[in-house]
């Protein structure tokens, strides 16, 4: 799996952090940088363990699964996506504790939209041979994920949520375009 691959698939795993981060900025009003950098770190530091997490359970059960990883990587992230896609076009539900800040809320939200990236590193059990991939994977969406919330608490305080639906969108489709392009390399049908 290459950089741009990585990139992709870390961009496309940070749009749900991205999607809740421009809430809470929305629902905080002015963004201040404290109250960036706790949602920043929380959902950035929570996307980088879950594919480290997901990395060993794929793994663990690679040799019983070794003929059809392709298949559940495929699977795994056509679900993840269109699970992404189908959200974007849901309606926004109502938060009860939209601006809170708290231990026990952050934890509970940056679990919610680190799941995805768990299923993701299950995926890179099988696609990643080398410890410098998976390094460089977990840091790219990371990264990516602290400062696209970052940028989407600024963006919930100017914009409001105009903008959550279509991040949930693409990063759907980028999703779902990884796994495609996955399964048509594993069958031989393109080649890069």
């Amino acid at each position: 799996m290459g950089f741009f691959e990585l990139l992709f698939i870390a961009v496309g795993l940070s749009a749900d952090a991205f999607a809740v981060s421009v809430c809470k900025g929305l629902s905080m009003g002015r963004a201040r940088i404290k109250n960036s950098l706790i949602v920043s770190t929380w959902f950035g530091g929570f996307q980088m363990l879950m594919p480290l997490v997901g990395f060993f359970l794929g793994r663990a059960f690679e040799k019983y699964i070794t003929a059809f990883d392709h298949w559940i990587a495929f699977a795994l992230l056509c679900a993840i996506g269109a699970g992404m896609i189908k959200e974007a076009f849901s309606k926004p539900e109502k938060e009860t504790e939209a601006c809170s800040l708290g231990v026990k809320h952050m934890f509970v939200m940056a679990v919610a939209t680190s799941i995805d990236a768990l299923a993701a590193g299950i995926t890179f059990g099988f696609l990643l041979s080398t410890a410098r991939q998976l390094i460089t994977a977990v840091v790219m969406i990371g990264v990516s994920t602290f400062v696209l919330s970052w940028l989407g608490v600024a963006a919930g305080g100017v914009f409001g949520a105009k903008y959550k639906s279509k991040a949930e969108f693409v990063g759907g489709v980028i999703l779902i375009g990884m796994g495609v392009k996955i399964l048509l390399e594993h069958l031989g049908v393109i080649g890069f």
